[in-house]
């Protein structure tokens, strides 16, 4: 048996006279460093002249890569799985580690947010505003704990914001402002002026609902279909509104006379109207119910306004008339008004002014007036009251010119 000494000694010798396999690698390493043309020359050569076996050897390695990249998948999506069932089974377990890796790295966590900022900026401060629009209570109360606790804070933002003399005088000038109008208000006996202050919120969904309103696509058919309509409604009004009040009123009869329930005459009138101009239309397709209850909105208010303005210019009409018919009856009239306003030490009214006051008040009943208000009977009054004084003083300057008309004597 041979010794041990001896034994180790032989291989130590083996050792000796083979290189590891490190400095083949190395040798193999500096090798091709020094000779990559000369490598991808012969790689070259060799691919042309066995094209057939570099196709061969180029399928098996890239079946070998998909087989590595398949086997790797399934891992990573084993080991995905394998945690996502962790993380569920150990909700607190997982919270904890959360919770202690965010308060044991404050500064990667600060780093990480504020870079996730600056590349994605609108996509954070959009999801913070429809967080803070869902729900608006929620939004105030924590802004009034904030500025609970943080008083000092928010008055050093607003000796910041102050600092701009631009600015602070704007506020001032603002300021200044509204106590010269409550005060003006509160001598005049009126109420305190009542603003609405929009929320940001109230100002998003403003924004939000004009966006989609303005980037529809079908808006301008639909507003050129609802001008139309409402345009065509309003001529149709106007120019048979008689006509559609009788056949109202003769089918509200019929209905009350067979037993039906009672219905509004204007509402019988517009339904009818907006039938008759929806067939005429070559297009209603995009109105909705809104459109046709605005522009019925608007026919009627168009409507008012014409039928007060025939009030109004038939009132002035027939009052002028009716003075200028018994001129003689309201002067004396008149005549006797203003004495009987002397006898009581009181100061005398102009002629004009009580006939047009005498006639305003018998030709009352006489004519519509259902349209017109206290201002409009004012207006009206007016009016008459300078036609009367112009038909009253003709004669007096006549006679005047007579007078002073030199004779042909």
């Amino acid at each position: 048996m041979n010794d041990p000494s001896e034994e180790g000694a032989v291989l130590h010798k083996g050792l000796a006279e083979h290189p590891s396999l490190d400095e083949e690698a190395e040798k193999r390493r500096q090798y091709v460093a020094a000779n990559r043309d000369r490598i991808r020359e012969m790689n070259r050569r060799w691919r042309s002249e066995h094209l057939d076996r570099a196709r061969e050897l180029n399928r098996d390695s890239m079946r070998r890569a998909a087989a590595r990249r398949h086997r790797e998948a399934e891992v990573r999506a084993r080991g995905r799985e394998w945690a996502k069932r962790w993380r569920e089974e150990h909700l607190d377990r997982k919270r904890e580690y959360q919770q202690r890796w965010v308060a044991e790295n404050r500064e990667k966590v600060r780093e990480y947010y504020n870079r996730y900022y600056e590349a994605h900026r609108d996509e954070v401060n959009a999801r913070a505003a429809a967080r803070r629009d869902a729900d608006p209570e929620r939004t105030k109360q924590i802004t009034r704990q904030w500025a609970e606790r943080n008083k000092e804070r928010r008055a050093e933002l607003q000796r910041d914001r102050r600092s701009d003399p631009e600015i602070y005088q704007a506020e001032l000038e603002a300021n200044a402002a509204a106590r010269r109008l409550k005060r003006s208000l509160s001598r005049a006996g009126l109420p305190p002026k009542r603003i609405h202050v929009a929320t940001a919120a109230e100002r998003r969904a403003d924004e939000r609902e004009a966006d989609a309103y303005f980037n529809d696509p079908s808006r301008p058919e639909h507003l050129r279909q609802f001008t139309v309509f409402a345009e065509s409604l309003t001529e149709h009004m106007l120019k048979n509104d008689a006509r559609m009040r009788e056949f109202a009123d003769a089918y509200v009869s019929s209905r009350a006379r067979i037993g039906l329930p009672p219905v509004s005459v204007d509402d019988v009138v517009y339904a009818r109207a907006v039938e008759i101009v929806a067939e005429r239309m070559r297009r209603v397709d995009l109105l909705t119910g809104r459109d046709v209850a605005a522009a019925v909105r608007a026919t009627t208010a168009m409507i008012r306004r014409e039928e007060r303005q025939q009030q109004f210019e038939r009132l002035i009409r027939t009052v002028v008339t009716h003075a200028h018919r018994n001129s003689a009856r309201f002067r004396v009239d008149a005549e006797m008004d203003n004495q009987a306003r002397t006898h009581r030490v009181k100061p005398r009214v102009p002629v004009e002014s009580l006939v047009v006051q005498l006639a305003m008040q018998e030709v009352f009943g006489r004519v519509p007036t259902n349209r017109l208000t206290i201002d409009d009977a004012r207006s009206v009054a007016r009016v008459a009251k300078q036609h009367v004084a112009m038909s009253f003083q003709a004669p007096a300057d006549a006679v005047d010119e007579r007078i002073h008309r030199p004779s042909a004597g």
